[in-house]
């Protein structure tokens, strides 16, 4: 946990030699400076924050919490993680809060750098004294010690945030207001409580991580915090002290905070009032995120979508979302599927197969030829046939096992270049591959073994080294689409269906030839948005300057080819879609992002987190990028909105120098799986669905 500051002169001038600090101000903008630095504080490990004096510009005192050191690959990216939490909670308070006097229960950010090797958070210096080194105050300090208590706690609550991490150690008194710190402690509101804190401080089903966060366990670690500065002793880990009767006062108002069981305390607000009766309640003393309105637009567009035919409230996730199953399904009969690639219908011919040779060269195979049943499947595995595809289209091969397992699924990948798209496609399949469809009863293997080897040699296993993926390379008039990967996925009840995706290049997609016909037979849609070119936020305009970009406020052209490109019945596209911002690591302190993109790995998906996370991401999209942007939601009856990250971070020279960790790539595709039928998904909530 982050301490601030190397003791009673914390915040005072360190005279090393100047250096030069870039970072961005708590509205993005980027700030250069020269900054002095005083010798490390707190704790010593490697991967833990380290707090030290500095002194910018020879005038303005601060405290630096930075990673330094961070060891091990695993103790980096925990550290990382602490620190994006600390960040993303100081900026979220202020902007909450307004200015800083106005912040003045927790800490005055003034800056941060996040991507940088030694990433780091600045703040005016700390004020008073730590109350671990307090006690025999007087009483009218103790009770506005306990009323300021209470209400951070209440404010971090109405921001649906909760603090794990108050302790003596981090709260700090200065003979009038307290001030509140170790912001890396902080969590969202129903996540899931990870094992931390010492005891007393933490209460018992946070340190055993046990069940969801609640604001309430905050009240827990703030009476005991009181209970120290009121008797000079820690009280007991597990249950109200056994003297708390012996102080009336505190017994009084913090007594049901001793509560064993979060369930069981008070709410914040509830406590505030007994503490506070004439303060104003929290929600009105706090600035909103800004959204409001576009997530009542939102909620205004999913009306009109289920007046023309999506699910109604309460409808299951599935066929009664997705809609019907797309047309050509019920034009082919038994034992036929739509080729990916020239939209003729086509079934298993044992007279047109062919295999590769040594040298990856199709020769015709002869099935008759191999007597064993066990070989035959494992050789068929590996097998082409021949479709002699059509006027627009030559002749091409489709592995074997895509005509013979159900009726496939393919997936298109729609942005222009440079959004992210492969990184993206690369890191689902990736996660496929490691069992992550697994919990929601999907298994999977190959369509072709050879294949998807070469998929992972060739992308996967750069991409997780670090490695860029080099842009996807645009096709020939004369070439026609093929798709870079299938799958065969087995879903709960058995049923066995192919899985494939189509991955172009950005400057393909803006074509209007016949390269893009396989759209016509595609079943489902993965609209890419890059938040450097959708979002004119300041904190994004250093990469836009690198890159050479611009923020296009008319939205992305290669959505506009694809979804003119898509026939349509009626008012709405029928196929099912999913817009995701990707790169969303870029704005993982800016809310309602901070909230999606922290989330812990894997956390199980329902349709009330994916109506919510939705709507989170539209009003993000409509506030700051525009209703180009949206037009994929505008258009699909179906389509669910998400943030993801393929890597975590950004790259340089080709890498990404501080490893690559996947953020919440799977969640767009296992909306689409749901949509389709093939996962069901827990409602989350009672009354509460995701169709939109």
């Amino acid at each position: 946990m982050s301490a601030p500051g190397p003791g009673p002169q914390s915040g005072g001038p360190a005279r090393a030699e100047p250096v030069e600090l870039s970072f961005l101000d708590p509205d993005g903008r980027r700030c250069h400076t020269w900054a002095r630095f005083g010798s490390d504080a707190g704790p010593s490990a490697r991967g833990l924050p380290r707090t030290r004096n500095a002194l910018l510009n020879e005038r303005v005192r601060c405290v630096q919490v930075r990673i330094a050191d961070p060891g091990a690959p695993g103790a980096a990216e925990a550290a990382r993680a602490a620190l994006d939490t600390e960040a993303a909670a100081a900026l979220r308070l202020h902007h909450a809060l307004g200015s800083p006097g106005a912040a003045r229960p927790f800490p005055a950010v003034i800056g941060y750098e996040l991507d940088v090797a030694e990433p780091f958070v600045l703040y005016r210096p700390p004020r008073g004294r730590t109350t671990e080194k307090l006690h025999g105050l007087p009483s009218t300090h103790l009770r506005i010690i306990e009323r300021d208590l209470v209400d951070a706690v209440g404010l971090l609550a109405e921001l649906g945030l909760v603090h794990h991490g108050i302790t003596p150690a981090t709260v700090r008194w200065d003979g009038s207001e307290i001030q509140l710190w170790g912001l890396d402690a902080v969590t969202h509101t129903g996540r899931p409580r990870a094992p931390r804190g010492p005891a007393p401080y933490a209460p018992p089903e946070v340190r055993g991580g046990i069940g969801r966060s609640d604001p309430r366990d905050a009240l827990w670690s703030a009476a005991q915090v009181m209970y120290r500065l009121v008797t000079g002793r820690a009280g007991d880990p597990d249950r109200a002290p056994a003297d708390l009767a012996d102080h009336r006062s505190l017994a009084h108002t913090m007594g049901p905070s001793f509560a064993p069981r979060a369930s069981d305390r008070p709410a914040p607000a509830a406590l505030l009032g007994l503490l506070a009766p004439d303060r104003a309640p929290a929600a009105t003393r706090l600035a909103g995120d800004g959204l409001t309105a576009h997530r009542a637009a939102f909620d205004r567009a999913l009306a009109l979508k289920r007046s023309a035919g999506a699910a109604p409230p309460g409808g299951a996730v599935g066929h009664g979302v997705g809609g019907p199953e797309p047309e050509q399904a019920t034009d082919a009969a038994p034992g036929e599927v739509l080729c990916p690639y020239c939209l003729e219908l086509i079934r298993f011919d044992p007279a047109a197969l062919y295999t590769p040779d040594a040298v990856q060269e199709l020769q015709p195979y002869d099935l008759g030829a191999q007597r064993s049943p066990r070989l035959l499947a494992d050789e068929l595995r590996g097998a082409f046939q021949l479709c002699q595809g059509n006027a627009g289209v030559p002749p091409h091969h489709i592995p074997v096992p895509y005509l013979t397992n159900g009726r496939p699924l393919t997936v298109a990948m729609i942005g222009q270049s440079n959004t992210g798209k492969s990184h993206l496609l690369t890191q689902m399949i990736a996660e496929i591959a490691d069992d992550r469809l697994k919990p929601y009863g999907v298994s999977w293997q190959s369509v072709n073994p050879e294949q998807h080897a070469s998929f992972l040699n060739n992308r996967v296993v750069p991409l997780r080294d670090g490695r860029v993926l080099a842009h996807t390379a645009g096709l020939g008039h004369s070439e026609s689409a093929r798709f870079v990967e299938s799958l065969l996925i087995t879903d709960a009840r058995g049923r066995i269906r192919p899985l494939a995706f189509f991955d172009l290049a950005g400057e393909d997609l803006l074509r209007t030839d016949a390269l893009l016909r396989f759209l016509l037979g595609i079943d489902a849609l993965v609209f890419v948005v890059d938040p450097t070119l959708a979002m004119p936020l300041a904190q994004l305009d250093d990469i836009r300057t690198a890159l050479g970009q611009h923020v296009n406020r008319d939205g992305d052209p290669a959505f506009a080819t694809a979804l003119d490109r898509i026939p349509r019945t009626g008012p709405y596209l029928t196929v099912p879609s999913a817009v995701v911002v990707a790169k969303a690591d870029l704005l993982r302190s800016e809310p309602p992002v901070d909230r999606w993109l922290s989330e812990p790995g894997h956390t199980p998906l329902s349709r009330r987190r994916i109506h919510e996370e939705s709507r989170d991401v539209y009003a993000l999209l409509e506030r700051h990028a525009g209703k180009a942007w949206l037009r994929p939601f505008d258009t699909a009856l179906h389509c669910t909105l998400h943030v993801a990250s393929a890597t975590g971070g950004r790259q340089e020279d080709s890498r990404y120098p501080r490893g690559v960790r996947a953020q919440r790539v799977l969640e767009p595709l296992l909306s689409l799986l749901a949509m389709h039928g093939i996962v069901e998904l827990a409602d989350g909530g009672p009354g509460e669905e995701v169709d939109g």
